[in-house]
């Protein structure tokens, strides 16, 4: 797939300075970029790379004011960062395109249906009373159960298994090997010290514009539904219980765990390999730092968060600051009993 650099600049709104009938072929990192490559420059401390790459072309802010010459042409935009994300998405799109139709063998139920423009790769299996819409890509080896509804523009990667009743809106893409709606973990203590499951008997809903990814579970409701709301972007291997209902334009990065029945607000930033105990409420806005443990209702919006269990960022790095002086401040404690201890004796003398 190629564009020149005056298309990239039309989609992206952005102003040339350079030669705008460059030929652009891919996109690189800034430090590895070579002829026909576009590289972009968001982060000031890169800024050294900009006079020697070999990019053809480099996306900047318009506030950058270049310090020597550059070889590359620049395109000038709003926010470099978000206008290189723009052009991958763009690119992206176009590729997948070029998927469509039905590989065989692939099998769909009765009473199911796909919308226009669908690709169904080979050994994917959909069941009964689905609605597909228009422009959805499912991949090979992917299991859609019966009763679900797929929206439009949504991307369905090899191996996802989607359990009935599960209901994705549009633009969702839904990585590798994912789970959605398996049994949430409901267990009954038994008098003989044995578990009796509880039938997980709701559904997951995902709402419009979600990225869940690879190896990531969410689990159905007991009853209800979990849900994910629109915007939501979930990184690799997170566990999301059931019932739980996570707020829009909510992150979570890899290896979070949210226990059941929890409600995350909208806007929040769940950071890698936090816990997250079940039945609480976490606020719009809330910020919670890798590998902490959050066992109680956070009320206050925008707070940061860190540490096990979770407290006040701040008040965190106080503490972690102190832990980190704790060998020095024994021996000054060693230093003072001594002395205590030898001026009793004199003092016995």
């Amino acid at each position: 797939m190629k564009f020149t650099v005056s298309e990239i600049a039309q989609m992206l709104d952005g102003t040339i300075v350079g030669d705008d009938k460059i030929t652009i072929d891919s996109a690189a990192k800034i430090e590895e970029g070579r002829p026909g490559c576009i590289s972009f420059l968001a982060n000031s401390k890169y800024e050294s790379y900009i006079y020697s790459t070999q990019s053809s072309a480099v996306i900047v802010n318009r506030d950058f004011t270049p310090k020597k010459d550059i070889a590359a042409t620049l395109i000038y935009v709003d926010n470099a960062y978000t206008a290189f994300t723009i052009l991958l998405e763009e690119y992206q799109k176009r590729i997948g395109k070029q998927k469509y139709g039905v590989e065989q063998p692939s099998f769909i139920g009765e009473n199911s249906t796909t919308g226009e423009g669908c690709y169904r790769g080979a050994f994917s299996y959909i069941g009964k009373n689905c609605v597909i819409g228009n422009s959805v890509k499912i991949y090979p080896n992917t299991y859609i159960g019966d009763n679900i509804e797929i929206g439009d523009n949504s991307v369905v990667h090899p191996g996802v298994k989607i359990y009935d009743n599960t209901v994705i809106g549009k633009n969702c893409t839904i990585f590798a090997n994912c789970v959605i709606g398996g049994d949430g973990f409901g267990f009954a203590p038994q008098a003989d010290g044995t578990y009796k499951a509880i039938p997980q008997l709701g559904n997951v809903i995902i709402e419009d514009d979600v990225s869940i990814g690879s190896n990531t579970t969410i689990d159905c409701a007991t009853m209800g539904s979990t849900i994910i709301r629109k915007g939501v972007k979930i990184d690799n291997l997170v566990q999301i219980a059931h019932n739980v209902e996570i707020g829009k334009n909510t992150v979570i990065a890899a290896q979070a765990g949210i226990s059941g029945s929890t409600t995350i607000g909208e806007q929040c930033v769940i950071a890698g390999q936090v816990g997250i105990v079940g039945h609480i409420t976490v606020a719009n806005n809330t910020k919670v730092g890798a590998q902490s443990g959050l066992g109680k209702s956070i009320k206050k919006e925008g707070l940061s968060l860190s540490g096990s269990p979770a407290r006040d960022l701040n008040e965190h790095l106080r503490s972690m600051a102190l832990v980190r002086r704790l060998p020095e401040m024994e021996e000054r404690l060693k230093d003072l009993e001594s002395n205590r201890e030898t001026s009793d004796f004199q003092e016995r003398d």
